[in-house]
């Protein structure tokens, strides 16, 4: 782990060039790698040996961004994915298969509750959506013998809940099962979930880590605090033998900094595919080189349009957790002091209809299905990310049929106000 600071680590962590070698992380474009013989390869193949033989598993480039964002959030090992999505799957997966039970807080990204409701329960993995405000009681209630995780979002996305990681990581590790935090939103700039007890963090570093809307990505560290030897019965996976990799088990092979990753890497990269193309992972490393300067101009251009926003009459309501009125206000300063993220909901007075208005007159804020990069834009969730969610669903997730997300950028705040003001006067 890094001595350095974050916004160092931001540049630094993860590649140290050799003398005459590129300052930059180099795109290794390669599908394959040549060896000198059978044998040496054939110890890739057994996870006898380091090296790189084929990118679907592993690439030099992606490896290095991994390994960055691995100290930027104070893990011991970390992966990249092709997307968001594919972290969040992967990071459950990885611990849980046909049978078992994972519980999720209900407010969490519309794509990711699909994710799990629909498409991981065909798989046969059952999913418990709780409140994230739920009393400890009820949230040791959703609790079964055969749950294999947890698993929330720092700041959600839309509802802009704030997760108290201390709570589901007591609750998670009293019944011997990890907790799993998706981090995207506030970045490890403004929250470190390891530090608060979560065990495994996932990103979609499509958001704010690459900040520029170029590239899709994922991401998983893991802690490696979590010792799932001393609850080996629930997780085969990594305690037992894997026959595909000639009887290695990954706990005593890997360590516990090192076999959660490890086998993610060796079992579903290998079989799975959802691997990121090298230029994307170089896209996303300069990215993250600013990652440090857009969080702060992020957070600073979001407080001031929420205060904005929190006093304009044609506005109904605001949730951002940097006003002090914000029911997750003292939660945010607890997990979250130096800041959150660009990220605003807020409704229109007039219900949908006059949010739907309200986003056709903008002209400097864009109409986007993206969030969190350095343009500002903006985005009706109920008809959109969240389409697929019945009203009781959609309540659970804190997303109402006016909700208008805004994600706000890194343009002038002046010019983003005027044109907030402008599209509200049209209403």
């Amino acid at each position: 782990m890094s001595d350095h600071k974050l916004s160092t680590d931001c540049l630094h962590a993860g590649y140290v060039p050799g003398n005459g070698e590129p300052r930059n992380i180099p795109i290794v474009q390669s599908t394959t790698f040549r060896y000198a013989t059978g044998e040496a390869m054939g110890a890739l193949f057994d996870l006898e040996a380091e090296g790189y033989f084929y990118t679907r598993l592993q690439n030099p480039t992606s490896d290095r961004v991994a390994a960055k964002i691995c100290a930027l959030e104070g893990g011991t090992a970390a992966m990249l994915t092709s997307s968001g999505q594919a972290a969040n799957f992967f990071a459950v997966f990885n611990i849980a298969g046909c049978g078992d039970h994972v519980i999720s807080s209900a407010s969490i990204y519309g794509g990711t509750f699909n994710l799990f409701a629909v498409t991981m329960k065909r798989m046969g993995i059952e999913f418990t959506f709780v409140d994230p405000d739920c009393t400890p009681e009820e949230l040791e209630a959703a609790f079964r013998p055969n749950t294999k995780a947890v698993f929330g979002e720092t700041i959600a996305n839309p509802a802009l809940t704030v997760l108290d990681i201390e709570k589901f990581a007591r609750a998670a590790h009293s019944h011997g099962v990890p907790l799993i935090v998706d981090n995207t939103f506030p970045t490890p700039v403004n929250c470190r979930p390891f530090e608060w007890g979560a065990d495994i963090v996932t990103h979609s570093t499509t958001k704010y880590m690459d900040g520029h809307a170029n590239t899709v990505g994922g991401a998983i560290v893991d802690s490696g605090r979590f010792d799932w030897t001393a609850h080996a019965g629930k997780f085969p996976g990594l305690t037992t033998p894997d026959e595909s990799y000639h009887g290695i088990t990954y706990t005593e092979k890997f360590g516990l900094g090192g076999a959660y990753i490890t086998k993610a890497t060796a079992q579903l990269m290998r079989d799975l595919g959802a691997t990121p193309a090298p230029m994307n992972a170089y896209l996303l490393n300069v990215g993250l080189e600013t990652l440090p300067l857009r969080m702060a101009r992020h957070c600073a251009n979001a407080q001031a349009v929420a205060e904005h926003l929190e006093a304009h009459p044609k506005v109904a309501w605001v949730t951002y957790p940097g006003l002090p009125g914000d029911r997750y206000h003292a939660r945010a300063m607890k997990y979250m002091p130096n800041g959150t993220c660009g990220v605003i909901s807020f409704g229109v007075k007039g219900g949908r209809e006059a949010a739907s208005k309200f986003m056709a007159e903008l002209e400097l804020c864009s109409i986007a299905t993206h969030v969190a990069d350095a343009k500002t834009c903006v985005l009706h969730p109920a008809s959109t990310t969240h389409r697929q969610m019945n009203d009781a669903e959609l309540a659970a997730a804190g997303v109402s049929p006016d909700l208008v997300r805004l994600s706000v950028g890194i343009e002038d705040p002046a010019d983003i106000l005027a044109d907030v003001d402008r599209a509200l006067d049209k209403v």
